[in-house]
């Protein structure tokens, strides 16, 4: 094993340093590119362009040279004339905003509205904020700082990047791909019911705030039975909006209404990307911001309602003892994993489009923290609201409960005691004893009414709408309610899918291929195969590729990301190369993640996910009309065949591929190195070369000329004899 991975550091390592053999050309353009000196002071450039075309961050290292050297001019005269390196002709973002808003949309979605404050009051509410917390600093800020800096190094889609890190695990970046796509189908099917209920939401009366009339030839008229058993949110949902079968095997309908929704949403997503991140860096400016200034205003509209104090008393008050159960910590790893969204290949992929000199530890710490603040001010927000229903929902209750008391044993109910619903109960009504029989009474409690809350869509288009009927001027809340959630959706789509468009670039499979053409077509081969959530069964296979699309083979394949950088790439390479790219070390709190920590965590929430699964199965809630309710059903058997194909189609490329390369068969022809001027950062930086610390030698059993081996004994001993 320590052979095997001593060979692929080696092979490694031989394709990366080769770079070092730099044209002149290249090195004058990053001097020019990063600062111009003159006069001994110095000027930062204005006219000049970010990225490898754009302009530059503004270096704060306290090594800046501060002389005037014939190079620098020289080199501001070249990069005026449009000299770039030689053979690097990838795309750059139009300014550091541009990509931190769109890192920010790419992370903050869905699951940060509709997800985290459900966990966050199942769980122990504030008492949850501690393995929520102790999740993000062991597993989920390092492995967003990892693909950061891993994207910015190599300037690569996911695919390339991890060929370029060894031959051997380019199979990572197709899993991440093949995941990205097949996320990118279903995902969509949101953003689809988002546009439905914003068309919808113009109406002069909101289509879901009462039942639907059912008329009879004669004139008159009944409350559809279906809405009468269940709700109006609830009707309009499953019947108006997802004509919804009651078993995934018979989908009775197909559903013109949401094919065409998905249509438009496709147009959409693929209007927005038509010219790469040109295009997409645009429109972040408006789908990373609108969903703030939505919550800002929810959040000042619900701390004026009424109930508000009980809802967000219920989010956070903390449960002590639910900190011991280690289902909440698997809750907590999973959703900082899935709210960050790592390994899909979108992180590396936004990152690569970046100037090899910019800070990815304080991007990755930046948005990593926005996307968890916005969890949290999302749940005030959502809880403030679900506070004001109930507290309505409470109150109803009540006064439906008070009248039929009134009704029947007049205005002294308030201090008599009653027996059980259908005893009898004798009574003197002026004079003259009479017996009543006991009528059922609805019952009224506030903290049941709490804790009715759900996640995901039934947060969204149930209880959400639900509590929005009852605004004043309800169709306004609906409309700012539905494009926040479009928003938030299309620009996590937008990272999604490119991370499948850079790796399909990055393998060169369609060389001739304009870019735009090829994010077409990949947009038309989802839409078509998106079709499949537009029946009666679709909402059902929506919650199949929901439930496991993703979530395992996105675990196993963050997992071998850790393995690849700690264990084969090294920890101290890749720490000596965020060095030359940032001017600062990641401390050794980071470096112990990235070997030990994150894939402890990431083994430990796969395991643990695998025995959730076997010890209590899975299902799915089937909406059976005539109970106006959902009932669990299993899957059936070409369902789990289903499941089982969507996995092994993505994480058999990680063992595939390094088998196939081990025999000598090429899938991945990518042999061109990434531009990346070591030397010339490392004389821009001040960096002199440092020895090894007794804590690596320790730690990471890395050696005085800087190699690293295993750690464990006579492994060490092993290598060295090689």
């Amino acid at each position: 094993m320590a052979n095997t991975a001593h060979l692929m550091r080696r092979q490694s390592s031989r394709d990366l340093y080769a770079q070092r053999s730099l044209d002149r050309m290249e090195m004058k353009e990053l001097r020019g590119r990063l600062v111009t000196l003159e006069n001994g002071h110095q000027i930062h450039r204005t006219h000049v362009m970010y990225g490898a075309t754009n302009q530059a961050f503004e270096d704060t290292s306290p090594n800046r040279r501060s002389s005037e050297t014939p190079t620098s001019k020289a080199s501001s005269e070249n990069e005026r004339a449009g000299i770039k390196p030689e053979g690097v002709e990838r795309e750059s973002w139009d300014s550091k905003l541009t990509f931190l808003l769109a890192t920010v949309g790419y992370a903050v979605g869905l699951g940060n509205v509709w997800r985290f404050p459900y966990l966050a009051q199942k769980n122990g509410g504030g008492a949850f904020l501690i393995p929520y917390f102790v999740m993000l600093a062991i597993e989920g800020i390092p492995i967003f700082y990892l693909e950061l800096a891993i994207g910015q190094r190599l300037r690569k889609g996911a695919i390339g990047v991890w060929h370029q890190v060894s031959p051997y695990l380019g199979g990572i970046g197709i899993s991440s791909a093949v995941v990205s796509f097949n996320v990118a189908l279903y995902y969509n099917s949101i953003i689809a019911w988002c546009l439905f209920y914003f068309a919808q939401s113009f109406q002069a009366e909101l289509p879901w705030s009462e039942c639907p009339k059912k008329y009879f030839s004669n004139g008159s008229y009944t409350t559809e039975p279906e809405c009468a058993v269940s709700s109006p949110t609830q009707y309009f949902w499953y019947r108006t909006t997802l004509q919804i079968s009651e078993d995934i095997n018979y989908p009775e309908t197909f559903n013109y209404k949401i094919a065409l929704a998905l249509v438009i949403a496709w147009i959409l997503v693929y209007m927005c990307m038509i010219k790469g991140i040109a295009s997409s860096g645009k429109v972040v400016y408006v789908t990373a911001t609108f969903p703030y200034i939505v919550l800002v205003i929810f959040f000042f509209r619900g701390i004026t309602l009424k109930g508000m104090g009980d809802g967000l008393i219920h989010l956070f008050t903390p449960k002590w003892h639910k900190i011991l159960d280690p289902v909440v910590w698997l809750e907590a790893g999973t959703q900082i994993f899935f709210s960050l969204g790592l390994a899909f290949g979108g992180l590396i992929a936004f990152s690569s489009y970046n100037p090899v000199d910019n800070n990815c530890y304080r991007d990755a710490i930046m948005v990593s923290m926005t996307n968890c603040l916005t969890s949290m001010f999302a749940g005030i927000v959502v809880f403030s609201i679900i506070g004001f229903k109930a507290t309505m929902v409470y109150e109803k209750c009540l006064s439906l409960r008070n009248a039929t008391l009134l009704e029947i044993f007049g205005s002294g109910y308030r201090s008599m005691v009653f027996p059980e619903a259908g005893q009898n109960v004798t009574l003197d009504l002026n004079g003259n004893l009479t017996t009543l029989v006991m009528p059922h009474l609805p019952e009224c409690d506030l903290q049941k009414e709490l804790d009715n809350t759900a996640s995901g869509t039934g947060l969204a288009f149930i209880i959400f709408t639900e509590a929005i009927n009852q605004f004043p001027g309800a169709q306004f809340w609906s409309v700012l309610f539905f494009l926040m959630l479009f928003t938030l959706g299309i620009d996590s789509q937008f990272g999604t899918l490119e991370g499948v468009v850079t790796s399909i670039v990055d393998m060169k499979l369609f060389p001739n291929l304009r870019k735009e053409y090829l994010t077409g077509g990949l947009c038309l081969i989802c839409c078509l195969l998106s079709m499949g959530f537009a029946h009666g069964a679709g909402s059902y296979i929506f919650l199949l590729f929901d439930m496991y699309s993703g979530n395992f083979p996105l675990l196993i394949i963050a997992f071998f990301e850790c393995i690849g950088i700690a264990y084969v790439y090294g920890v101290k390479r890749f720490a000596d190369d965020i060095e030359l790219m940032t001017g600062q070390r990641p401390g050794i709190y980071w470096l112990i993640c990235w070997k030990y920590l994150s894939p402890l965590a990431m083994l430990s929430i796969l395991v643990s996910s695998f025995v959730e699964l076997a010890t209590e199965g899975s299902s799915y809630e089937a909406w059976i009309s005539s109970e106006g309710d959902t009932e669990k059903k299993p899957w059936p058997i070409w369902a789990v065949l289903l499941v089982l194909v969507l996995v092994l189609a993505s994480v058999l490329w990680i063992p595939g591929l390094a088998i196939c390369r081990y025999f000598g068969i090429q899938i991945i022809d990518d042999e061109e190195r990434a531009w990346f001027p070591a030397e010339d950062l490392r004389d821009f930086h001040g960096i002199e070369p440092r020895p090894v610390s007794s804590i690596e030698t320790l730690l990471f059993c890395t050696r005085p000329d800087g190699s690293e081996g295993c750690c464990w004994p006579g492994c060490c001993e092993t290598d060295d004899e090689e």
